[in-house]
């Protein structure tokens, strides 16, 4: 098959276009997924790769371009409609299996470990029709390498830079999902979050963020911190586009059962979506009157028509035991990307379990070894087959999850609201009840424009009622403003 990849201009600013806005123009025939994925492919050139190198990017799909020439195959052939995603093109965090590409998690050991098969997430977004056009870099093992690592750095895929503004951090281990997503490197990405890399990116970037139930989304073929906080989300410009992801995204995975007992299985969260689902809505909000961006914000929520409801949320004092984890579902995931070796698959030397990881950056210090390996070595030292250490384990995880758990269900019931609002001091509460958040951008600080978020938390499986509370405040607020309008210095050519 011939694929033209010139690149067509296009009849919209993929700057600013969300999903709705690309899927309308493939519709109208106005462009095709292939001259779509061109464009895409030639900002990651302009953007990623080149002029002001925000090095989001890690690897590209080499199947991106006949994948987008099989989806205009279908639409010119009458095939049915996939759907908003069809021949939309996306990017997914290196930590999500691809097949034909390797999952490396930004380490240098595991640059060559390619998986026999796609992820559950990224089988189901090419069902849903999407263009799978690459990974984006990551903080190495998502932040769960080392301490005082710069967010946005890995061994293998180097510095990811603040779109926004290259001395800020990028924030979180979805660093490249937030930069990328940001500057329209395509319509939409994927991070993944354990305690904040979903979220904490999204609102460094400005984006819509939700980080969803644990057990919505399988886990499966996804390299894993923690098999108790772990989950993949997206990360747009529109909450549209994030809606229309999640719906791709949420199933049941028979490998996780985290998601046996998802009770959203084919819910369609785009029909959620009101622009009146604040009139009526009880809020409660966490006080912070240093922020300018976030008082604006709550009177506008008053505006809309929402109580609000002045709640304190406690910070929680148990140990977090993520390093009790690692070792154990890293090694799982390993065992089972090496089970079955894709045929040709280039893993010979590579690392196969945590220690040999350990091992290898040792071995290649001077080049994987910036920061240091401490957390990893420390997940190694614990050994779960020990009675006492399973059992201290086994205490502190169900005190975390349940102390947060009780934490959240009891202020939304004593105070008979439907979500809490703050501008980012609920994330790792949210994130240690396994619990759904959802953030959307909010405007920016009149000093420096740094970006600045709304950050909505519910309980267990209410992202449908969180998505529409904040595509009302997106609607009204209409704060998103892409970097080249923000930042323009940066994107400066000539």
């Amino acid at each position: 098959m011939h694929i033209d990849q010139s690149v067509t201009p296009l009849p919209i600013d993929l700057a600013s276009a969300g999903v709705r806005d690309i899927a309308a123009g493939l519709r109208a025939g106005d462009f095709t997924s292939v001259q779509l994925t061109a464009a895409y492919l030639q900002r990651i050139a302009e953007i990623s790769e080149g002029g002001p190198r925000l090095n989001s990017v890690r690897a590209i799909n080499d199947a991106a371009l006949s994948d987008a020439a099989e989806r205009d195959a279908e639409r010119a052939s009458g095939f049915a409609d996939l759907g908003p995603l069809h021949g939309v093109p996306i990017l997914l965090k290196d930590n999500i299996d691809v097949a034909g590409m390797p999952t490396t998690g930004g380490s240098l050991a595991l640059e060559r470990s390619r998986p026999r098969a796609d992820s559950p997430v990224a089988a189901a977004l090419r069902r849903a029709g999407v263009v799978l056009l690459g990974k984006t870099n990551l903080t190495e093992f998502a932040n769960y390498m080392t301490t005082g690592m710069a967010n946005g750095y890995s061994s293998l895929g180097g510095q990811v830079l603040n779109p926004y503004d290259a001395s800020l951090t990028t924030s979180g281990s979805s660093a490249g999902s937030g930069s990328a997503a940001a500057t329209a490197l395509a319509a939409a990405t994927v991070g993944t979050e354990t305690f904040g890399s979903i979220l904490s990116p999204a609102l460094a970037n400005s984006l819509v963020g939700v980080k969803p139930t644990v057990g919505l989304v399988s886990r499966t073929g996804i390299i894993p911190i923690s098999g108790t906080q772990d989950t993949a989300g997206p990360m747009t410009r529109w909450v549209y586009d994030a809606a229309a992801l999640l719906t791709a995204m949420t199933g049941i995975d028979p490998e996780d059962p985290a998601t046996a007992a998802n009770p959203l299985v084919g819910t369609d969260f785009l029909a959620a979506l009101s622009p009146t689902a604040l009139s009526g809505a009880r809020l409660g909000f966490v006080a912070d009157a240093g922020d300018e961006v976030y008082t604006r914000s709550l009177a506008l929520l008053q505006s809309r028509g929402a109580t609000l409801v002045p709640v304190t949320v406690p910070e929680s004092l148990t140990p977090r035991f993520l390093s009790f984890e690692l070792r154990r579902d890293l090694n799982a995931y390993l065992a089972r990307i090496h089970s079955t070796p894709a045929v040709g698959a280039a893993t010979d030397g590579q690392a196969r379990t945590l220690a040999e990881i350990i091992d290898f950056n040792e071995r290649h210090a001077d080049v994987a070894l910036k920061y240091g390996q401490k957390l990893l070595i420390e997940s190694q030292e614990i050994d779960l087959d020990d009675p006492g250490t399973a059992s201290h384990y086994a205490q502190v995880r169900a005190t975390s999850v349940n102390e947060s758990r009780t934490i959240v269900d009891r202020i939304l019931e004593e105070n008979g609201i439907d979500a809490i609002v703050s501008n980012s001091t609920t994330v790792h509460l949210g994130a240690r009840a396994c619990y759904p958040s959802v953030v959307v951008p909010a405007g920016y600080l009149s000093a420096g424009r740094k970006p600045a978020g709304l950050l909505f938390l519910g309980t267990a499986w209410s992202e449908a009622k969180l998505l529409a509370l904040a595509y009302d405040f997106e609607q009204a607020a209409g704060a998103w403003r892409s970097p080249e309008e923000m930042n323009p210095s940066l994107f400066r050519r000539g």
